[in-house]
């Protein structure tokens, strides 16, 4: 089987065991991101939480990440894809994290 990622996008979205706990924090913006040295991304694609974490902005029901553009699962890109967060350059392609966000959303192919 082969792992598109510019049409899935299934770990772009919170998981269903953070939404089961209302846990929104999925992604953080670790100090030394390049992401930080961009203001206007910052704006657009994080927030910070209570304690003053930066993570990633979910919106929509499905809890995706605000950087994700298009359908998951059909055609997506990743708006700061040069930019993204460490957490978001560990999630390998086939591993056991890909496979469960792909069974989540019903990502099969």
């Amino acid at each position: 089987m082969t792992f598109d990622c510019q049409r899935c996008g299934a770990c772009c979205c919170n998981p269903a065991e953070n939404r089961a706990e209302r846990y929104r924090d999925y992604v953080p913006v670790e100090t030394a991101s390049r992401l930080l040295r961009r203001r206007r991304i910052l704006e657009r694609y994080t927030t910070v939480n209570a304690r003053g974490e930066r993570h990633l902005k979910l919106v929509g029901s499905e809890e995706r990440c605000a950087a994700l553009e298009g359908a998951p699962g059909r055609s997506v890109r990743c708006a700061i894809y040069a930019d993204r967060p460490a957490a978001c350059r560990r999630v390998d392609p086939g591993s056991f994290r890909c496979l469960q966000y792909r069974a989540e959303r019903g990502i099969i192919s």
